[in-house]
């Protein structure tokens, strides 16, 4: 069975993941953008990170402040969904 898979050159990825990690952009509109899977774009990412780990500047306290109000709203809005879930399936049994 022959490989049908593309080649990136280096310099193509490291474009690619520049366009993810210094913009606001998501990772499947940059790679919607450019014709990549937003899987292979997100492996890309993921390398890049783990090898430049030290380089990141640590991050403001506005930042960290940020953060920790997203991780809140996050575990709120999974509280919410398990919630819903569980009442959909009960209301879903309660009329058959």
């Amino acid at each position: 069975m022959a490989s049908h898979r593309k080649k990136y050159s280096p310099e193509f990825r490291e474009e690619a993941v520049k366009m993810v990690i210094e913009g606001p952009r998501a990772t499947a509109a940059v790679a919607r953008e450019i014709g990549v899977l937003e899987g292979t774009l997100g492996n890309w990412v993921n390398a890049y990170r783990r090898e430049h780990a030290g380089e990141e500047p640590p991050l403001s306290v506005h930042e960290r402040a940020r953060l920790r109000e997203l991780e809140h709203e996050v575990r709120e809005l999974r509280m919410k969904a398990e919630f819903l879930g569980k009442a959909a399936a009960f209301f879903a049994q309660e009329y058959r």
